[in-house]
């Protein structure tokens, strides 16, 4: 299993469910010292036991007050930060038909806005770290998705499309600081999220292969970490097509979707 060489001081969000359950186990057995952010504090509690490493900090992504107040708590506990993996997020797929303002409203809060409530939150702590003469790093979880448009995926596809766009620009604003920023596109991971799907999910991973791959990619400096990679090359080479083509191989998954259901 990939891991740095030395320990780091990692800030994770969503890290009671699915890939963040996954990496955060791994992560606190890796001997890192690792703050756990998610909204079930029973869950928290129980990930961080026996675990002097592990600091649980319950959080909604969502509390813009509570996030930055979380950064401040980070800052007092560890003094900077090494890495920063934001992945908390939800899915909700819209149907177009009965169209739900609330529903793109309740997907694009934690997944947006949540994830740079976090940038904001973190990036003192990034910086701290730098002038200490160590490596930062910024991560957050987008989606495949992110690389092309799918049916009934307009709020959940967007929402990490704007986060993918965003944080790449970042990087770029970033770079003068010596702040990496890397970005998370896994395509379907089994998870309690995906559990709910009601359509085909070709080439699924286990959370733990997901976290894995996130794990080995951060190590590595990859900026674009992408799994499983025969799923997500094909889904980017899909989203350069002509857009004429791309229409048409979507309204193709439509109707597989409506059939499946």
């Amino acid at each position: 299993m990939s891991t740095w060489t030395t320990p780091q001081r990692i800030w994770l969000t969503g890290a009671t469910s699915g890939i963040g359950d996954a990496l955060a186990r791994k992560l606190i057995a890796q001997g890192h010292q690792v703050v756990l952010s998610a909204r079930n504090h029973a869950a928290l509690e129980a990930l961080c036991q026996d675990h002097p490493n592990a600091h649980p900090l319950p959080l909604d992504v969502s509390d813009r007050h509570a996030v930055l107040a979380a950064g401040q708590q980070i800052g007092e506990q560890l003094g900077a930060l090494d890495l920063v993996l934001l992945n908390a997020g939800t899915c909700e797929y819209l149907n177009a038909q009965q169209f739900d303002m609330d529903l793109i409203e309740r997907v694009f809060t934690p997944n947006l806005f949540g994830t740079l409530y976090g940038v904001e939150a973190a990036l003192p702590l990034l910086r701290a770290a730098r002038r200490e003469g160590r490596p930062a790093r910024l991560a957050a979880t987008s989606s495949a998705s992110a690389y092309l448009p799918l049916p009934r995926a307009e709020a959940y596809g967007a929402s990490k499309a704007a986060v993918s766009y965003f944080l790449e620009s970042l990087r770029l604003d970033l770079d003068q600081e010596g702040i990496d920023v890397s970005l998370i596109h896994p395509g379907f991971v089994k998870t309690p999220l995906t559990e709910r799907n009601d359509f085909p999910m070709p080439m699924q991973v286990s959370a733990d292969t997901a976290a894995d791959a996130i794990i080995e990619g951060l190590v590595k400096g990859r900026l674009d970490i992408h799994f499983p990679r025969r799923f997500t090359y094909m889904v980017k080479l899909l989203g350069i097509l002509p857009p004429a083509l791309r229409r048409r191989i979507g309204l193709r998954m439509t109707r597989q979707q409506e059939a499946s259901r």
